[in-house]
């Protein structure tokens, strides 16, 4: 990697936050949780507050007009120090002779050679080696109006937020560009949705910011090093439960654009599988994300409120549904071929252990392998009370009606659960998952979570 730059200088009070791997209070940030949000100061001369990296490859033509405008725009507007970086991706025409003269005549203008191609290389090898606080990246074909510029990273800057996006699909942004990239752009972000659970609007847009300290935790996690490096990004900052501040955007396509589509779409369908399997078995320490007591209210103690007991109910009920759901099923298919309390036997057993697992991971927050073992066999505990319940409620049924309908059957079955899942939903809080029935709101407060250690 070769660099060449020109550094623009204002006057400022000192480092902010992160710029030199320390907090406020002159922790280093290298290790244990992300230190504590807070606004950063302005800078001093020779440390700029804001670095915007512009991933380019091949883009002699364009290049020029860009920094020129992104300069000029930022030399109004931007109040703190700041510096623009191009970073080339083995480009193999005239674009290093064109970075290298901008770098030469503008101030705040560095250049950055890459001997490989990839925009994801170029933003990590970029982010990974700035001094500055925030981080951000936009296109070179400038198709998002600058104005979005420092509302995106006045969040970071103030500490209220972790990472910043344009959204093209926010309700209020303005977009122009064909019904093809339209349709293409909303699917993806359906399907980041869908399989990723993703809240965030548009993972794509070309026009995004991140506070250095949390750069420095999460760009290792990243493995992909193209254009599937921006989702890969805010899912796993989004998983970690860091704070991602979206801002509408007016934005127009380019025309002239050279990412391949169809290939591009591939990859990322790629990504999306690769990460969700990972997020899976719990194969991510997202954990060394956590930020520490009191930058979240969800960590504070507060006196008669049971923490986390609002959302497990949520979840459990949601796992609940979709358990029962399948009992029924399976119930109904083995008792095609058995009789009721061998459908039933078999079919709750199947049933609790695909139930536990999914209360494990989704309710109670307990990723990896570590105690996995014994939590199936507590949950089998809590299967055979279960079962003594429904399978008495059949017995009791058979001694009164003889031979009952399979409707019968079934509406005896489900009013027997209900009763079960308050128990069971007590036990395995108290029981089966006691010491994460509050984790997700223990989080910050730990060094780290029991089964990762």
């Amino acid at each position: 990697m070769t660099t060449t730059d020109s550094l623009r200088s204002r006057p400022g009070p000192g480092p902010g936050p992160g710029a030199d791997g320390c907090s406020a209070d002159g922790r280093s940030t290298s290790g244990g949780h992300l230190p504590v949000r807070e606004h950063l100061p302005a800078a001093r001369s020779a440390v700029p507050v804001l670095d915007v990296v512009v991933p380019v490859y091949n883009e002699e033509k364009d290049l020029r007009p860009c920094v020129l405008r992104l300069h000029d725009h930022l030399s109004r507007t931007f109040p703190y120090a700041y510096r623009i970086t191009v970073a080339d991706n083995a480009s193999t025409d005239a674009t290093p002779a064109v970075a290298a003269r901008l770098a030469a005549e503008l101030r705040g203008v560095r250049y950055v050679r890459l001997e490989e191609k990839g925009r994801g290389r170029a933003l990590r090898t970029v982010w990974s080696d700035s001094d500055a606080p925030v981080l951000a990246y936009m296109d070179v074909d400038l198709s998002t109006d600058l104005n979005a510029l420092l509302p995106l990273v006045a969040p970071l800057i103030s500490g209220h937020s972790d990472l910043a996006i344009g959204s093209r699909l926010a309700r209020s942004a303005r977009v122009v560009r064909g019904s093809k990239r339209e349709f293409i752009s909303r699917g993806y972000n359906l399907i980041l949705r869908s399989s990723l659970a993703a809240g965030f609007s548009d993972a794509q847009c070309g026009f995004k910011a991140i506070r250095s300290e949390v750069a420095e935790r999460l760009l290792p996690m990243v493995e992909d090093s193209g254009w599937f490096f921006d989702t890969e990004l805010l899912v796993l900052a989004e998983r970690a439960g860091l704070r991602i501040h979206e801002v509408p955007v007016d934005w127009i396509d380019d025309p002239d654009s050279t990412v391949h589509i169809v290939r591009t779409a591939t990859e990322d369908l790629k990504g999306v599988w690769r990460v969700g399997r990972a997020l899976a078995v719990g194969a991510l320490p997202l954990d060394r994300l956590a930020r520490p007591f009191g930058d979240d209210p969800r960590d504070r103690a507060l006196a008669g409120v049971e923490r986390g007991l609002a959302r497990q109910l949520v979840g459990f009920c949601v796992v609940g549904v979709l358990s029962t759901l399948f009992y029924l099923a399976l119930y109904s298919l083995f008792r095609l071929g058995i009789g009721p309390q061998l459908a039933n036997g078999g079919a709750l057993l199947v049933s609790a252990v695909a139930n536990t697992a999914a209360n494990r991971r989704l309710t109670f927050g307990v990723r990896g392998r570590s105690g996995a073992v014994r939590h199936q066999a507590q949950g089998l505990v809590v299967f055979a009370i279960g079962l003594a319940l429904t399978s008495g409620s059949l017995a009791a049924l058979g001694a009164a009606t003889g031979s009952p309908s399979h409707s019968t059957e079934l509406a005896v079955l489900i009013t027997a659960n209900l009763a079960a899942t308050v128990l069971r939903f007590l036990l395995l809080r108290a029981w089966v998952f006691p010491a994460h029935a509050d984790a997700h709101a223990h989080t910050h407060t730990c060094s780290e979570p029991e089964d990762l250690r």
